[in-house]
């Protein structure tokens, strides 16, 4: 087996995935830190911080860090979610210490210096105002809004502009003080790695890092649903339709995977054939989850003309209802395959083995070998795909939309199309 694991004294957990014939390494460390965690009054608390991180530390500039990184033609990164935040790295082999040692600096030496902290809350306030003129990505947080009106997991993860505006240096510490500790973070490597070494260099690094926080778990997810719509002057109707799914943890997670494929993941799905080649009304229609430890969501999203919204809508609905009564052995078989497909294609990259064995780790305390995974997508058939459908369907409907949306039918006509 090419993954091992070692926990430090401290409770961080190293894992490696050695990959023969490649000369790179991908590493970093996942935190199980995110917005969902973040108290309201600073939401985007943790998107700040992982923009801060990279603004210095005791012993380097920001510049240094860039230019250190890039001196030995590597990459560093990172990204927040609404549950883990993520600092990547991307180097030769020979490059792992410097690697280790720019991540470790980074998140245990940031200094948040005053003027820096200024700087970067104006550029993600720039980040807020560029996402805010792009419809096709707001919709999905308002969406997340509709979901969880009042909560967490409801709450953007770049923030508010008034939240940002009041997050302050202390907070940026203390957030790392009680979250950004050993029980609640992975390092994780994958490529021309080698553990005992590996190892080594991160017992050096983050060895002094506290156990715990003291912070216990988010408070779990309570699903709402409902309806918002907001006119705008814009060219096409942007409008996701969907309602409550189910987290990483339940018996259906791979079974949802599968009919999300089969009905909005691609081409050959039902939306995409029904909707865009017989019928012409959206260029962009898919499907989606989102799935986290405690729960989730699913949804459809349709970009159309605002005077499509009358026939479109309603075939959403029908295709949805039709999905949970009949669906086609073949089709099934084709959505595994692609699911199979994109599984075993990610055993190629370096990246997305470090990151999936830091997540699982996370989030099972364990890896989950890829024969396993298979043989639980191999394991989904049509009675799965329909219980998926049937249970998505029994939760309150989820509705938002933006742009030319005065022609779209009400939210009541639209929850009783979905369980005609």
């Amino acid at each position: 087996m090419s993954t091992r694991i070692t926990t430090l004294d401290n409770g961080l957990r190293i894992v490696t995935d050695m990959m023969a014939h490649v000369e790179t390494v991908a590493l970093g460390v996942w935190v199980a830190a995110g917005a969902r965690h973040e108290p309201a009054p600073r939401n985007g608390l943790a998107h700040l911080l992982e923009h801060m991180a990279f603004k210095g530390t005791k012993r380097r500039t920001a510049r240094g860090i860039a230019e250190e990184i890039e001196n030995v033609g590597g990459s560093l990164n990172a990204y927040t979610g609404r549950e883990l935040t993520a600092y990547h790295a991307t180097v030769l082999r020979d490059d792992v210490p410097l690697a280790v040692d720019l991540v470790a600096d980074i998140l245990l030496e940031s200094t948040f210096v005053e003027e820096e902290l200024q700087r970067e809350r104006g550029v993600i306030l720039q980040e807020i105002g560029q996402a805010m003129d792009t419809p096709d990505d707001i919709i999905f947080d308002r969406f997340q809004a509709v979901a969880f009106p009042e909560q967490p997991l409801g709450r953007p993860v770049l923030g508010t502009e008034a939240t940002v505006n009041a997050i302050a240096r202390a907070d940026l510490f203390d957030w790392m003080q009680h979250r950004y500790v050993a029980e609640r973070m992975v390092l994780s490597a994958a490529g021309a790695i080698e553990h005992e070494r590996f190892v080594e260099l991160a017992a050096k690094a983050f060895g002094r890092l506290p156990r715990s926080g003291g912070e216990g778990a988010p408070t779990a997810p309570v699903y709402a649903g409902g309806d918002r719509r907001d006119t705008d002057d814009l060219e096409q109707a942007h409008i996701v339709i969907g309602g409550e799914a189910f987290g990483y943890l339940d018996p259906d997670h791979h079974a949802l995977a599968v009919f999300s494929t089969l009905f909005g993941g691609g081409m050959s799905s039902r939306l995409f054939q029904r909707i865009r080649e017989d019928r012409g009304l959206v260029y962009s229609i898919y499907s989606f989850n989102a799935s986290y430890r405690d729960g989730g969501l699913f949804g459809i999203y349709a970009g159309t003309a605002g005077e499509s919204l009358p026939e479109l809508v309603p075939i959403i609905c029908e295709e949805f209802r039709k999905v949970a009564e009949d669906v086609d052995e073949a089709e099934v078989v084709r959505a595994r395959a692609q699911l199979k497909a994109g599984t075993l294609m990610a055993l190629e990259s370096s990246h997305s083995r470090c990151e999936q064995a830091a997540r699982q780790l996370l989030i099972h305390d364990r890896l989950i070998p890829y024969a396993e995974t298979v043989a639980r997508i191999e394991a989904v058939d049509e009675t799965a795909v329909r219980r998926v459908a049937q249970r998505l369907l029994a939760s309150t409907p989820g509705v938002c939309a933006l742009g030319p949306v005065t022609k779209l039918e009400s939210y009541d006509s639209i929850a009783a199309r979905l369980r005609a």
